[in-house]
């Protein structure tokens, strides 16, 4: 309902644009940003800019889902696809374009308390700048239709991340490693990427993704599409943080500023996670004989692996965000354990994962960046005896890491129980037992700063503890109730995955 009135209501410009307008809106204020002579005013405009492109994200969601054929082909400069370059979205990256706009609008309200205690004041605008730079690569790479363009807007987001976590030097010089090896990575991903395309390209003669996908069926055999699809796997595989190429997550979330944690874990790796589902369903088809086996043989086995290891790793963490650093490997396991298994409710599974990891991440590492204002710490022993100086802070953690272990009446269970299904239905009931195993790992970590928050003494009484400003109040309550409504009502979240999943695979595959 509210989705078809704001379509009603809005102007003929905006409903024709709204696509492409997504990511040029942040690209165009980010610069200002940086030339910005108050702090205030660049926050104020990073927030004005991330509900601009908040509001279009939901204004092509609703076109997707009121159109006929549910996609949207806008053509830049009007030249048609394949020679002129292409935004396509359908309710796959509408989804994924929902997350990243939503997500990105909550952060920048409590952009303010968080930056301002962790940034010298003077680069507050240049932090903003490259935030809305990575929040508009972000959006591009969720958008568009061409594959070179995903490279481009994928580098652009890379690029303003690495500088992210960089700025995080000045409340911890382990930042700058951290940023140094993400870059290495992050770097590594995208030449396997673009070498991937450019075997593509050879054998194609074309960068359009749907032009890709209509030519591939005739070239299943050839070696050039093979090693090409290889490498792109690799390269979506880095980054999105898929077991072993992981290595530069824990670091780059546990030293980079509170804000910036919040975000890329919320945002960043669920686009890459996209992207390797477009190529793998939308692009390549999983019915060639090489995807049949990478579903079999690697994804299925590294989404396992994540589960549990990273799990088992999360237990051994005293800092609360490498715990929750290592927690999100192992839920991309769980969203690459559904995606592998190639079937219409597989994949809608792992979107749903997706979809509601982002809410429970988003609003755990918001709490921890509330904590890391007033105690200036993030070891579970920090957290001690926070349930009574911060209730309401870590109170919504609380909601938050139940929904990330899975209990009833929470969004995580929802997904986890729909997972389970899926494994069921493919046969694979030894799976569930390591879904329901990794998730009992989970109640150790979550439980262990649960019970030192609400159940231990504090550990250093003379720190200043009190609760988070209102500002990041506001957002991580927004996300904590967020959490127990779709664990109630997951009729929204579960329709974009099932829309979501459909655009990948096609209708026949849910008859």
């Amino acid at each position: 309902m509210i989705l078809e009135t704001l379509l009603v209501s809005a102007p003929d410009w905006a409903i024709r644009h709204s696509t492409v307008l997504i990511p040029i809106v942040p690209l165009i204020v980010a610069p200002v940003l940086a030339m910005s002579p108050s702090a205030r005013l660049a926050w104020v405009a990073s927030i004005a800019a991330t509900a601009a492109s908040l509001y279009f994200a939901l204004l092509t969601l609703a076109i997707v889902q009121s159109s006929t054929g549910g996609v949207i082909s806008y053509h830049v400069g009007n030249w048609p696809p394949p020679i002129g370059i292409e935004f396509r979205v359908d309710a796959l990256n509408a989804m994924i374009l929902l997350i990243v706009t939503g997500m990105g609008f909550l952060a920048s309200i409590f952009a303010w308390p968080s930056v301002i205690a962790e940034i010298s004041r003077p680069k507050i605008g240049l932090f903003l700048c490259a935030f809305l730079l990575c929040f508009a690569g972000l959006c591009g790479v969720a958008s568009t239709g061409d594959a070179f363009n995903l490279f481009v807007f994928l580098e652009i987001s890379s690029l303003s991340t690495y500088v992210l976590v960089a700025m995080g030097a000045g409340r911890d010089r382990r930042a700058l490693p951290a940023a140094f090896d993400y870059l290495i990575m992050g770097t590594l991903g995208a030449s396997f990427y673009i070498i991937g395309v450019g075997f593509l390209y050879a054998a194609t003669g074309t960068l359009n993704m749907a032009d890709i996908a209509a030519q591939l069926p005739a070239l299943a055999g050839n070696r050039s599409v093979q090693v090409g699809f290889a490498f792109i796997i690799v390269g979506l595989g880095l980054k999105a943080a898929m077991w072993p190429l992981h290595q530069w997550l824990p670091n780059a979330y546990a030293y980079s500023p509170s804000f910036v944690t919040m975000f890329l874990a919320a945002t960043a790796t669920k686009v890459a996670l996209y992207a390797l589902i477009r190529w793998l369903f939308t692009i390549f088809q999983p019915d060639f004989a090489f995807e049949q086996a990478l579903f079999t043989w690697v994804l299925a086995p590294l989404g396992i692996a994540a589960m549990v290891i990273c799990s088992f790793q999360a237990v051994f963490q005293t800092d609360v965000r490498r715990m929750l650093a290592y927690s999100s490997v192992a839920q991309v396991g769980y969203m690459i354990l559904g995606v592998s298994l190639g079937t219409a409710i597989g994949v809608s599974s792992g979107l749903l994962h997706l979809f509601n990891h982002a809410l429970m991440k988003g609003a755990l590492f918001m709490a921890v960046a509330g904590i890391c204002l007033n105690v200036q710490g993030t070891t579970i022993r920090d957290f001690a005896g926070l349930g009574r100086t911060a209730p309401f802070t870590m109170t919504a953690f609380a909601i938050a890491g139940l929904s990330l272990i899975g209990v009833p009446l929470t969004a995580g269970f929802i997904s986890k129980l729909q997972l389970g299904y899926a494994l069921f239905e493919h046969g694979w009931w030894w799976a569930v037992l390591l879904v329901v195993f990794s998730s009992f790992l989970a109640v150790f970590y979550i439980g262990r700063v649960l019970q030192a928050v609400f159940f231990q003494a504090p550990a250093n009484p003379s720190k200043h503890r009190k609760e988070a400003p209102l500002l990041l109040l506001v957002p991580l309550w927004v996300l904590a109730l967020a959490n127990i409504y779709f664990g109630i009502d997951a009729s929204f979240p579960a329709g974009l995955a099932r829309d979501g999943a459909v655009a990948a695979l096609g209708l026949e595959a849910f008859r």
